[in-house]
C-alpha cells in the first residue's frame, strides 16, 4: 500500500535528524567576505558619482559571465525555494531545522557571487539588478508541490547538477579568485547533495514503489529552478557549447551516478508499479543517452567549422 504525504514525513523524520547532525558536523564555516577582492573594487556612476560599467572592465570570458548570472539568479529565488520546501516539509522538529539551516547555507552564496561580480565589475550592475527584479517577481513553484518524495529526488539530483555548474564555471573563468570561491560555494551544494540522496535511500526501504516512481517522474520531466530566467534557453545553450554544463554531464555525473547510489537497476524489493516505473526509467535514461551523444557531435561539428574560418 501507499504511504500518504503525512506518514512519510513521520516515518523519515529520524533520518532527516540522523542526516541533519552529520551535515553539521561536516559543513565548515565560511565568510563571504573573504572570498572578494575589495580593494579592487571602484564606486559606480549613480548617486556617488563614480565610473559607470563598461563592458572592459572585466577580462572574464563572456561565457563565463553569463554561467555567473545565470547560477546568481537561480540563487536569488531563495525565498520562493524557501516557501516550498518550508511547506512541503514543515517548519518543525529535524525537518523545521534541516529547512532553515539549507536556506542560510544558500543564501550565503548569493551574498558571496554577488559581490564578487559587482567588486570585479564583471557584469553590469543595472542589467543584473533588473534581471534579479524580473526573476524573482516571476518566483518558483516546486513541479511536485504536493509530492514528497518527487521533491526529495529532485533536489538530490539539481544540487549535484549546481555543484557542477558551479565548479566548472569558476574553471571557465581564468580567474584563481573566482575559481577559489564557486569551489568553496560547489563544496556545500555537494554536501546538500548527499543530504538528499541519502533520504531518498531511506525512503527506497520505507516505500520502493513510491521513490521508483518518484524517480522516474523526475528524471523525465528535470530542469534547473532557474529555467524561467528571462532568456535561459540562449543561456544554457551557450553554456553547454561552453562545456560547462551539458547533457552528457547530466546523464554521466549527475543522474546516473545517483541511480547507482540508490542501486535502482539491481533492485530486488519492488512491486509491479515500482518495476513498470523502473522500465520507464530505463527507456528515460538510454534516450537522455542519445540525445547527449547528439548534442557531442553536433558541438564537435560546429567546432570543426569554426577552426575552417
Amino acid at each position: 500500500m501507499s504511504m500518504d504525504q503525512k506518514a512519510l514525513l513521520i516515518e523519515l523524520e529520524p533520518v532527516v535528524e540522523t542526516n541533519l547532525n552529520r551535515h553539521l558536523s561536516l559543513a565548515k564555516e565560511w565568510f563571504p567576505h573573504e572570498y572578494v577582492p575589495w580593494s579592487d573594487g571602484r564606486t559606480f556612476d549613480g548617486l556617488l558619482g563614480g565610473e559607470p560599467w563598461r563592458d572592459d572592465d572585466s577580462t572574464l570570458p563572456e561565457v563565463a559571465r553569463t554561467a555567473l548570472i545565470v547560477n546568481l539568479l537561480t540563487e536569488d529565488n531563495l525565498p520562493s525555494y524557501h516557501h516550498e520546501i518550508a511547506t512541503l516539509f514543515g517548519r518543525d522538529g529535524a525537518w523545521g531545522t534541516w529547512v532553515h539551516r539549507w536556506t542560510a547555507e544558500e543564501g550565503r552564496h548569493g551574498i558571496a557571487i554577488r559581490d564578487y561580480l559587482t567588486v570585479s565589475r564583471a557584469v553590469d550592475p543595472v542589467a543584473l539588478e533588473r534581471a534579479r527584479m524580473s526573476h524573482m517577481e516571476a518566483g518558483y513553484a516546486n513541479a511536485h508541490d504536493d509530492e514528497i518524495l518527487q521533491s526529495i529526488a529532485y533536489v538530490a539530483f539539481q544540487e549535484l547538477a549546481t555543484r557542477i555548474s558551479h565548479r566548472n564555471t569558476g574553471t571557465a573563468t581564468n580567474d584563481p579568485i573566482a575559481n577559489q570561491l564557486l569551489a568553496r560555494v560547489a563544496a556545500d551544494e555537494n554536501l546538500h547533495m548527499v543530504f538528499y540522496r541519502d533520504l531518498l535511500a531511506a525512503a527506497f526501504e520505507l516505500a520502493p514503489d513510491q521513490a521508483m516512481r518518484a524517480v522516474t517522474d523526475v528524471v523525465a520531466n528535470f530542469e534547473m529552478p532557474g529555467a524561467n530566467i528571462e532568456g535561459f534557453g540562449r543561456k544554457a545553450l551557450s553554456i553547454a557549447l561552453a562545456g560547462i554544463y551539458d547533457l552528457r554531464q547530466h546523464h554521466d555525473d549527475v543522474i546516473a551516478p545517483v541511480l547507482r547510489q540508490w542501486n535502482v537497476w539491481d533492485r530486488t524489493n519492488l512491486g509491479a508499479e515500482g518495476e513498470k516505473a523502473r522500465e520507464e526509467l530505463a527507456t528515460q535514461m538510454r534516450d537522455l543517452n542519445t540525445q547527449a551523444t547528439r548534442f557531442d557531435e553536433k558541438r564537435e561539428a560546429r567546432r570543426l567549422r569554426n577552426l575552417k574560418k
